[in-house]
């Protein structure tokens, strides 16, 4: 047996592989992938980075979904956790709110619009 330390999202994960038949070399050749997997949500991470540095955030659908009410309109002043929007979506109601202070540059949703997710809803300056 060989013991292993895998790291994967910053969380250590001690691991034990029983040698033996060539199964032994299949967790050995899968453990890349892992490491591979991590490299994807890197990415993401850095477009959400981008609107902020250029002085715009972007609030986003995070489902698809109806517009049951917009509660702010544009120019009003907003604080972080403010509700935004009710997006109604397999019958609940989601309240999608401010991700911080801000002022809103545009709202661009009404109320009774469908959505899809990742739509972009409302920008704050």
């Amino acid at each position: 047996m060989k013991n292993y330390t895998i790291t994967v999202n910053g969380t250590p994960y001690n691991v034990t592989v029983e040698e033996g038949s060539a199964s032994a070399s299949a967790p050995v050749v899968s453990a890349p992938a892992p490491a591979a997997a991590p490299a994807a949500p890197a990415p993401q991470a850095a477009p959400k980075a981008a609107p902020a540095a250029a002085g715009s955030v972007k609030v986003d659908a995070p489902m698809p979904g109806n517009i049951l009410d917009v509660k702010v309109s544009n120019g009003a002043s907003v604080k972080a956790g403010q509700v935004l929007v009710i997006l109604e979506a397999m019958k609940m109601e989601n309240e999608i709110v401010a991700p911080q202070d801000g002022t809103v540059a545009s709202v661009n949703v009404n109320k009774g619009d469908t959505v899809e997710a990742g739509q972009t809803i409302i920008t704050l300056a």
